[in-house]
């Protein structure tokens, strides 16, 4: 407890006003602040790695790399969701109580701006750090943006034909609400690890659905697109391999089904200059 008294937190909002906001080359609005432990050039190769035309769409928002960030509510509780109502606290360095208060992001409205903050010293490696950068950036984009049509058409298209799979949980519960599919063998090869042997447009045995919730598919898309477009952003940072992805609550998306949606958000949102994309297949 000691540790915890001396460190100071403070106020996101004062955090926001203090820190000097810089502008990477692309637009994007970013700041580091407090120990958070980044090697010098990381940081701005990472934020460097967000394609021009997806920075323009994400207006009055500045992204801030700090150690800790805290969401208190009455009686010093964090909540489970990091959306909810509560003051938002910054920790400018790294304590081991108070990064057991600690939540991976935060989004904090201030001056007309959105604020987000990542707690950098939460994050095991340049990897983590990264797709929980671009994680949110997809999300913003989709929310400023939208979708494109095409996009939309293609994912419709892979559920239609009961691609086994999908790129997050968000994607794989939309997806089953939306389009009625069995879970009980995809949930199976998920945790035998054998979710990815499949090769092309393999369908399950389940006949297509006769009707489409179409509130569900609309998240569906929305949801897959942002996770589409954070897994580009990824790729273009670092090389990784696809089963760095793997989550233990869903099977991951068929490599060539996740390479169809890679190439068409690369052909939207070609990667800027000194950056490049390539999918790359190992061979069995």
């Amino acid at each position: 407890m000691g540790h915890t008294a001396q460190t100071e937190l403070l106020p996101a909002a004062q955090v926001a006003r203090e820190t000097p906001v810089q502008q990477a080359e692309n637009g994007i609005c970013y700041a580091p602040f407090g120990d958070h432990k980044l090697p010098t050039g990381e940081l701005e190769q990472v934020v460097q790695a967000v394609p021009r035309a997806v920075a323009a769409a994400l207006k009055h928002r500045a992204y801030y790399f700090v150690p800790l960030t805290i969401h208190e509510q009455d009686g010093d509780s964090v909540p489970d969701d990091a959306h909810t109502s509560g003051e938002t606290l910054i920790a400018p360095q790294f304590t081991n109580e108070l990064s057991d208060r600690a939540i991976c992001h935060r989004n904090v409205h201030f001056a007309g701006a959105d604020c987000i903050f990542i707690s950098t010293r939460l994050m095991q490696d340049k990897f983590a750090l990264a797709f929980e950068l671009f994680i949110n950036i997809g999300h913003h984009f989709v929310d400023a943006a939208g979708v494109p049509a095409a996009f939309g058409e293609l994912v419709d298209r892979q559920a239609l034909a009961q691609v086994r799979g999908e790129t997050s949980h968000d994607a794989w519960e939309s997806r089953t609400r939306a389009y009625g599919e069995p879970r009980n063998d995809t949930a199976e090869r998920a945790r035998t690890g054998r979710g990815d042997r499949y090769s092309g447009y393999e369908s399950q045995t389940a006949e297509a659905p006769q009707r489409i919730d179409e509130k569900a598919k609309t998240a569906y898309i929305h949801a897959t697109f942002a996770d589409a477009l954070a897994i580009y952003m990824l790729s273009l940072t670092l090389d990784f391999d696809y089963v760095d992805l793997r989550e233990r609550e869903y099977p991951l998306l068929q490599p060539k089904a996740l390479a169809e949606r890679l190439h068409a958000v690369a052909a939207l949102f070609p990667p800027n200059a000194g950056y490049q994309f390539q999918v790359l297949y190992r061979r069995r």
